[in-house]
């Protein structure tokens, strides 16, 4: 039995890489019948990337508006444009951030963008009302990176995640394509 999503506010939607994450969010999206934006932040940096970003698009229902924000999706979004808004990913969207800095930038520098994104990202859920279902990964579970940008990455959207989870009416966990409620 699926779990109940509340039909307005912020639900995260977290789990390991290919837990069904994504699938859950469109899914919830689909049966709703409402309109939505899918705002995608992930970039092509490679072919296979371009590959993936390809079969992502062709997946999801051609009436579904689609937005490619890698960053600044709070600071973006100025008017409602549709009743259900799915982020994929938060992810993504953090590491972009950090990708955008010099290398020489001091973490603090990289944890205030972030903080930033966080909470306009809060803030436009709030101001344009709706249901958002936001995608991330919890990267948590895992082994210390063996170098800094990795551990920076890491306690990164650790933040990120645990912002969202607080301001989250509902906070999914995604096993095995299990879910799991678990706020």
């Amino acid at each position: 039995m699926a779990p109940e999503i509340p039909v307005s506010g912020l639900t995260l939607i977290l789990g390991g890489a290919r837990s069904g994450k994504s699938s859950f969010a469109e899914k919830i999206a689909r049966e709703a019948g409402k309109s939505v934006l899918f705002i995608a932040t992930a970039t092509a940096g490679d072919s296979e990337m371009a590959e993936r970003i390809s079969k992502h698009q062709a997946s999801r229902p051609t009436h579904w508006q689609t937005l490619e924000l890698p960053h600044n999706i709070g600071r973006n979004l100025t008017a409602p444009i549709a009743e259900i808004v799915i982020v994929d990913c938060i992810t993504l969207l953090v590491s972009n951030i950090l990708l955008s800095l010099p290398e020489s930038a001091p973490t603090e520098v990289a944890m205030h963008k972030i903080r930033v994104e966080i909470d306009e990202l809060v803030a436009a859920q709030t101001r344009l009302g709706g249901q958002w279902l936001l995608v991330s990964n919890e990267v948590g579970l895992g082994l210390v990176p063996p170098y800094p940008l990795g551990r920076v990455y890491r306690d990164a959207l650790g933040f990120a995640n645990q912002s969202l989870a607080q301001a989250a009416s509902r906070v999914i966990l995604m096993v095995a394509g299990i879910t799991m409620v678990i706020k």
